[in-house]
């Protein structure tokens, strides 16, 4: 599995000890130094079956610099992933992606059921 994180997030890190703790094998990338790519989001806006809207980090200082809120809304998915793909730090974090499946965000409960623990 691929763990996409920002190190600085304490959300992030919450993730990750959660997967060792539960001895979950994933390899680390870093979004700020290794944002993903306009195929790698397609790939897996699809894989997630999430709305698009879910890609964003909605309260990253980088998005409320930009403006998005207002502007976001009259994109089309694929200029949203465009625009994504331009700055990991506008993807929402952390990222844990399988062979069948794409987490978005950390939520414990989701995590547990999709690597059924």
């Amino acid at each position: 599995m691929l763990f996409v994180c920002y190190p600085k997030c304490t959300t992030c890190k919450k993730a990750q000890k959660w997967l060792d703790v539960h001895g979950v094998i994933y390899e680390v990338r870093n979004i700020k130094d290794n944002n993903p790519t306009k195929d790698e989001l397609t790939d897996w806006h699809t894989k997630s079956k999430l709305p698009i809207k879910r890609f964003w980090n909605t309260s990253g200082q980088l998005y409320r610099e930009l403006g998005l809120s207002s502007k976001v809304g009259g994109m089309t998915v694929e200029e949203q992933i465009t625009l994504l793909a331009t700055d990991g730090m506008l993807v929402k974090r952390p990222i844990l992606i399988g062979s069948d499946f794409v987490l978005m965000g950390f939520k414990e409960s989701e995590w547990e059921q999709k690597l059924v623990l």
